[in-house]
């Protein structure tokens, strides 16, 4: 029993399932899409807030559910910031039967071009909660000094 024409993602309904019945998706994934798209889509897009303190650039990464070491922070070329990660998929048994699957797994990588007043040895990364803090601080700036000069005349 569908409430919905099947043109709307084609998704079957099961009236024993209480997710089933979903009205409309606002966002939703085609089944005829390979399982790897789907993982890589929805993953694939992971949200970073880039920000500028006068001391750092302080980047911040929404993983949940990812661990420590299934992040990688790497500098390439001396100033590309690269940030990437994996989601492995839950393994199935053979008796298990899903009713629904909605978190996403897969890869993503995202790069970051520094500015060239950025110390690229010293970059320190911390997980706290699924969120990942990239932290790259700054050299200082150099003040210019005024001089004063005699005019001989």
């Amino acid at each position: 029993m569908s409430l919905i024409p099947s043109f709307f993602g084609g998704r079957k309904s099961n009236i024993f399932d209480p997710f089933s019945l979903d009205l409309w998706d606002p966002f939703p994934i085609s089944t005829n899409a390979p399982s790897s798209a789907r993982e890589v889509s929805a993953f694939a897009n992971a949200k970073i807030d880039w920000k500028e303190t006068p001391e750092a650039h302080v980047f911040k990464v929404d993983v949940p559910g990812i661990k420590k070491e299934e992040v990688k922070v790497e500098v390439e070329e001396g100033r590309i910031l690269q940030i990437s990660g994996e989601r492995s998929r839950e393994q199935e048994e053979k008796n298990d039967q899903w009713h629904r699957m909605e978190r996403s797994s897969g890869k993503f990588i995202r790069r970051f071009r520094l500015p060239e007043n950025t110390k690229t040895g010293e970059i320190k990364a911390a997980m706290e909660n699924g969120v990942l803090t990239v932290t790259v601080p700054k050299e200082e700036e150099k003040k210019h000094e005024v001089k004063a000069i005699d005019i001989s005349g």
